[in-house]
């Protein structure tokens, strides 16, 4: 825990707070299988989720499978995704990945962490959001939103993402860890936002080193 102690009576506060307030969260990215949703959380890197779905649709009607993302001029991948932004970086991350899915695994994304991280493109995170959401695979994806959120609760000192999902892991039972890392990632959308958080608002302050401190807490 990088010699950082957490009550655990803290931890089930918050827990109960983000169940009350985010009873039901869900991928906001729209997939209906695994490859969709790597294509997707590729794509959402530098780029709000809504744009993504704005995308997605189409592209998933031209490219049905990995075998057809393959095969897709890289050109041709990058125009369909160019609202993304980094186009050309994330079109030969899909294009790449799906050979490689195409060719060693039949056409289906692997469902283990240590052969999705070896994917171009697919990160820690990516691969916990698509074990997670696609394969109910417990783990915790920690975006930017994940980062924030559990550093200003005084969860994690941690900087490296690695590390600060070896933090959160440890604080929660494994059942937890997909539910939380939308709940955390809810908050950090609605409430607790990196440069204005609305800390007057927030149902988690009373547990927060963040917004206990009459400094930071803004309206």
């Amino acid at each position: 825990m990088g010699g950082i102690h957490i009550n655990s009576s803290k931890v089930k506060s918050i827990l109960k707070i983000l169940d009350e307030v985010y009873p039901d969260p869900k991928c906001s990215l729209d997939f209906h299988t695994p490859l969709q949703l790597m294509v997707a959380t590729i794509l959402s890197a530098q780029c709000t989720d809504e744009r993504v779905n704005l995308v997605t649709p189409a592209l998933f009607d031209k490219y049905p499978s990995a075998q057809a993302f393959a095969r897709a001029p890289l050109e041709e991948l990058e125009q369909e995704i160019r609202s993304t932004g980094f186009y050309h970086n994330k079109a030969m991350a899909i294009r790449e990945s799906s050979k490689i899915i195409a060719e060693r695994f039949g056409g289906e994304v692997p469902r283990d962490m240590e052969t999705l991280v070896g994917l171009p493109g697919v990160g820690r995170k990516t691969a916990n959001v698509i074990l997670g959401n696609a394969f109910g695979i417990a783990g915790i994806a920690v975006d930017t939103h994940v980062s924030r959120v559990s550093a200003r609760l005084g969860l994690t000192r941690e900087k490296d993402r690695d590390k600060i999902e070896g933090d959160l892991n440890a604080l929660l039972e494994k059942p937890r860890w997909v539910k939380f890392s939308h709940q955390l990632i809810q908050h950090g959308r609605k409430i607790c936002a990196a440069k204005k958080p609305r800390c007057s608002l927030c149902p988690l302050r009373p547990h927060c080193d963040y917004g206990m401190d009459p400094a930071t807490a803004k309206a």
